[in-house]
């Protein structure tokens, strides 16, 4: 065998369409892209259009809002407090509240604050301040022999950009 021998196998490669460039290339004219008309146009195309017809998305009803007010907590559970106890990301003696919890890496970020859910067991005794939680995890932390301080949301101003 020598380097002039070495090939590819027959059909392995195969060479790109050049559009456009005269009727006996198969392609030409045209350009694969029928007779004139929007479509045979560049940059104009008919997404939605039905002929002049309301098209579906048109026809169907409108449905529900945004509501800008709205505030998105960051919520734990206490299987997930205990278990960062357990891993001493979380140290007992001090008060447990969002940027203890992103610090020891809980969570990743505090959002409009944190929601307390009652998922899970805790033993630990903490003393935890949240912007909410449901009363299952209250009662779970407070016979652990721990406090739970409920804050009331970050509200924003009316004047400050949001």
């Amino acid at each position: 065998m020598k380097l002039s021998e070495i090939a590819d196998n027959p059909g392995s490669r195969k060479k790109r369409m050049r559009i456009g460039r005269g009727i006996g290339s198969g392609k030409g004219k045209t350009g694969g892209r029928g007779g004139k008309g929007q479509t045979a146009r560049t940059g104009v195309r008919i997404k939605g259009f039905e002929g002049g017809q309301m098209p579906l998305h048109r026809r169907l009803p409108k449905r529900g809002f945004n509501n800008i007010f709205r505030l998105e907590f960051a919520e734990i559970n206490l299987d997930r407090l205990q278990q960062a106890v357990d891993a001493k990301q979380l140290d007992t003696g001090v008060v447990v509240n969002a940027e203890a919890l992103v610090k020891a890496g809980v969570l990743r970020r505090a959002k409009d604050g944190v929601r307390l859910l009652g998922r899970g067991e805790l033993t630990a005794k903490l003393n935890i301040e949240v912007h909410g939680a449901s009363k299952s995890a209250v009662a779970a932390v407070e016979k652990a022999g721990g406090t739970v301080k409920v804050l009331a949301p970050a509200k924003k101003e009316e004047g400050e950009a949001a």
